[in-house]
């Protein structure tokens, strides 16, 4: 558990900073489509919901990657 706070907490390189921004502009995105007042065909909430996890999993998963890595 330790590793895993000092890995978030590390130096990010820029190309996983970038790949982080956008994970969260997708979840930003899914989540203003689910909270559109206007009802919306069920095909375009599925692909919301399905942004919503990528953009999580990419979002966490750019976090976790250090630039310099003790072994």
């Amino acid at each position: 558990m330790n590793n895993i706070i000092n890995r978030v907490q590390g130096t990010t390189p820029k190309f996983f900073k970038i790949l982080r921004n956008i994970g969260l502009t997708l979840a930003a995105v899914s989540a203003a489509v689910f909270a559109s007042p206007v009802a919306l065909p069920t095909l375009v909430t599925d692909i919301a919901g399905y942004l919503a996890v990528a953009g999580s999993v990419m979002g966490a998963v750019s976090q976790t990657a250090v630039l310099n890595e003790e072994v």
